[in-house]
């Protein structure tokens, strides 16, 4: 009898802020300049398997804010999200992961980053969109160069 392969499932079961940091280094002082942004946005994520089905993923951002060369307004988040998950192959479940739930997860951290600019009484920053199956592709390239080149350099010790 042939085995029957269970149909992939994916559903978010939760989102949720898990950490969350706004500074501004220079204080006060920072509203008696002018106002000439200079945004610098890090993105990172992070994947961990909390049962068969269930898992987390973390998306970080980092958004630096530069007026006049002197940090004006440093933001850090992670936001979170809950997913459930099965009957994926493993290259499809690692583009899952690394790609579609971070870009389920980035509208929220947008919004938060927002929040916490008007918040701290400066201008909104909407931020814009990010392609992260671009960011997966090149990450797994990068992923492939450096395995190759371990793998030369390997090579090189043994001869």
């Amino acid at each position: 009898m042939a085995e029957t392969k269970a149909a992939p499932q994916f559903a978010l079961q939760r989102v949720y802020l898990k950490d969350a940091s706004l500074e501004t280094p220079e204080g006060a002082a920072v509203f008696t300049k002018g106002w000439k942004p200079d945004v610098k946005l890090d993105l990172n994520t992070k994947t961990s398997q909390l049962d068969e089905s269930h898992y987390e993923v973390v998306l970080t951002l980092t958004v630096t804010i530069k007026n006049d060369e002197k940090t004006a307004l440093l933001i850090e988040l992670q936001q979170a999200g809950i997913f459930i998950i099965s009957g994926l192959e493993d290259q499809q479940l690692g583009h899952t992961l690394g790609a579609f739930c971070p870009s389920i997860l980035f509208p929220y951290a947008r919004e938060t980053v927002d929040s916490f600019m008007t918040r701290a009484s400066f201008p909104p920053l909407m931020l814009a969109p990010v392609n992260f199956d671009a960011l997966y592709a090149q990450q797994l390239q990068q992923r492939a160069q450096q395995q190759k080149a371990a793998e030369n350099g390997a090579a090189e010790e043994t001869h």
